[in-house]
């Protein structure tokens, strides 16, 4: 899978989601945008809604499902959904288990 691909998937689904929020998310951040934690305008209901976005626009895109907030995830030393580049690498590790 193109991670570039997936990273403009990120991109619209937190496009998406800046409409609703006060304090955005800076799109033009690149791969190094922290999407949760520390300095991050998103909450948990905000990552919440975030996450619903981008497995919508995945399943747009690639035309495949995949669940991201899973025991998987969750259960991860190092998050998925610290940064859009680490969150870009976990999604491209799900499509390619999910065409193997």
């Amino acid at each position: 899978m193109s991670e570039n691909k997936i990273i403009e998937t990120i991109y619209k689904a937190i496009e998406e989601v800046n409409i609703g929020m006060d304090e955005k998310l800076c799109t033009n951040s690149g791969p190094n945008l922290t999407l949760y934690g520390e300095g991050s305008p998103l909450d948990s209901l905000g990552l919440v809604s975030l996450i619903v976005n981008i497995e919508s626009n995945i399943e747009d895109a690639f035309n495949t499902t995949i669940s991201l907030a899973n025991e998987k995830a969750v259960s991860q030393k190092n998050s998925p959904f610290k940064t859009v580049g680490s969150l870009a690498t976990y999604i491209n590790t799900l499509l390619g288990k999910d065409n193997d």
